[in-house]
């Protein structure tokens, strides 16, 4: 029988062998997923599958109610925070989503704190401090976790009126970091970029324990050369 998901299982599959390439976590410790929108459908990394044993066949295609619908394989853990985050943060061209334990963001989030931007490399990026939740109830612990998780990371946004297309990338207090992108390989590349801002935000606080944030002006001018109406970096 031909496999009708061969496209986003290859996409998925690709985009998670990123993870252990960009040195974002060891052994099984993230996963990365792949939306095909238009069939409700999203192709997910298997539980528990170290990254050298993968194959674009393993990868696990979930509906949008959290049925599966092929595979061979039980698929992350993590599944239904990304069926989450795909259902509530639909219509904005997201169709990509990473997890990871990457050391600098999952410090950040262990510490329970949002990363200021104290640079232009974070202002590239994303115009305001990449936000962290609060802890998870025990009610919701004791719920489902990993739905949960999205529901948590849905009502940060919502709180503090982010907007998820302007900020790829969130920290879950006390565990790591999510990221999302227009798709699988754009939501690894934010993984990426969210690691090193974290680097060198701990390497700022370190130096200058009291550091203030970059000055607005410069972290507009940073924003909107590369995402404003005159952006101007890059090639037309």
């Amino acid at each position: 029988m031909p496999d009708s998901y061969k496209t986003l299982r290859e996409e998925a599959f690709e985009a998670n062998l990123e993870i252990p390439l960009r040195g974002l976590a060891i052994y099984t410790w993230g996963n990365v997923s792949a939306l095909d929108s238009a069939r409700g459908v999203f192709a997910i990394k298997p539980s528990g599958v170290e990254y050298d044993r993968l194959s674009a066949a393993m990868m696990v295609v979930v509906d949008l109610e959290g049925k599966v619908v092929e595979g061979g394989l039980s698929p992350s853990s993590d599944t239904e925070t990304h069926r989450v985050l795909y259902r509530e943060f639909a219509g904005g061209g997201l169709a990509g989503i990473t997890h990871t334990h990457s050391p600098y963001a999952a410090g950040f989030a262990q510490a329970a704190r949002p990363v200021p931007v104290f640079g232009t490399t974070h202002a590239d990026y994303g115009a305001e401090p990449v936000p962290c939740t609060g802890y998870m109830s025990e009610e919701a612990v004791k719920n489902n976790y990993e739905r949960e998780t999205g529901n948590l990371i849905v009502e940060t946004f919502k709180k503090q009126k982010r907007n998820f297309s302007d900020m790829p990338m969130v920290l879950v207090a006390g565990h790591g970091p999510f990221t999302w992108g227009k798709n699988a390989a754009q939501s690894v590349y934010h993984a990426a970029i969210l690691e090193e801002i974290c680097k060198m935000a701990l390497f700022t606080l370190t130096l200058a324990p009291g550091a203030k944030p970059l000055p607005n002006h410069i972290v507009r001018k940073h924003w909107e050369r590369k995402h404003g109406p005159g952006a101007y970096y890059g090639q037309k």
